[in-house]
């Protein structure tokens, strides 16, 4: 039904655009990591949820401690905050188990970067998606555009940041290498070139077929991203979303140039969202009593 809906709208834009005479905008051109691109490669294979990661990103960050639901315990986040800019949770379900480390993924194109009107998050040096807070105005709209749902604010402060992984922009600066991947016991997560990475990985998944689910997440899904991901079960078990090769902000570039490019009064767009609203508070008025709603 989701699929329809976008399906509807998208061809009520572009009746609205050929009823101005116009022609349909081209898709925007998708964009490709810099030859330098940085990164980090995860294994679920190869880790044991010790979450030393975990405590040097905080203490390397200067971030108060995020006890969780723990009390007692001195840092132990369960998932992204203003606190704890990456976590390891776990999968299980029955036999199965796994790690995930989770974090900033660096997106090739994101849409965090593609939402912030100012300019706060770039994609600057290697890649690396950066936080500026001199040009922050706190709108969130990072927040809301990002698949990934990394971007955190800290409401308990009086002059609030963002807060995400930035890869340890500072200590690449001095030569030396992202916290988490340096204390990693295991070397379930290494830095390093991302076309190196990729390398890796594919070497990985052709050396032990069995051993992984047949794929590199992060290679193309979204855009691709600078964080890859290898693993045992299902990426979306673990909590990765199921994207396509298409970037959110690919798709948002290609409605600014319908809207923009070809001079669409917001009234007419605002006519069309309006009449999808309609559309489906109809439906809704017209189920019968107790029917659950379709998505």
């Amino acid at each position: 039904m989701g699929i329809r809906r976008r399906t509807a709208l998208k061809g009520m834009l572009v009746a609205a655009a050929a009823a101005l005479g116009v022609k349909p905008a081209r898709a925007a051109v998708a964009r490709v990591a810099p030859p330098d691109a940085l990164g980090l490669l995860y294994d679920t294979t190869l880790c044991i949820g010790c979450k030393a990661c975990v405590a040097a990103c905080r203490e390397v960050s200067g971030l108060d401690a995020d006890p969780g639901f723990a009390p007692g315990m001195y840092h132990a986040p369960l998932d992204l905050s203003a606190r704890a800019r990456t976590v390891v949770k776990l999968y299980a379900e029955g036999a199965e188990r796994s790690y995930v480390k989770v974090q900033c993924m660096h997106c090739v194109d994101p849409a965090c970067v593609g939402a912030c009107m100012l300019g706060a998050l770039q994609k600057r040096e290697f890649g690396i998606v950066t936080y500026d807070d001199t040009l922050c105005v706190g709108c969130r709209y990072c927040q809301m555009g990002c698949p990934y749902n990394v971007p955190k604010f800290e409401w308990a402060k009086v002059s609030p940041r963002i807060v995400k992984c930035e890869l340890c922009k500072d200590r690449l600066r001095e030569g030396k290498e992202p916290a988490c991947t340096e204390v990693c016991p295991r070397g379930a997560v290494i830095f390093g070139k991302r076309a190196d990475l990729l390398n890796e990985a594919k070497v990985r998944l052709g050396s032990h077929p069995g051993k992984y689910v047949p794929k590199i997440y992060g290679e193309s899904d979204g855009g691709g991203t600078q964080v890859l991901y290898l693993s045992h079960v299902p990426f979306e078990k673990l909590g990765l979303p199921t994207l396509g090769e298409e970037s959110v902000a690919t798709r948002a570039r290609t409605v600014q140039h319908v809207v923009h490019k070809y001079f669409i009064p917001p009234t007419i767009l605002y006519a069309v969202l309006s009449m999808v609203t309609l559309r489906n508070r109809k439906r809704t008025d017209l189920r019968e009593p107790g029917e659950e709603a379709r998505s």
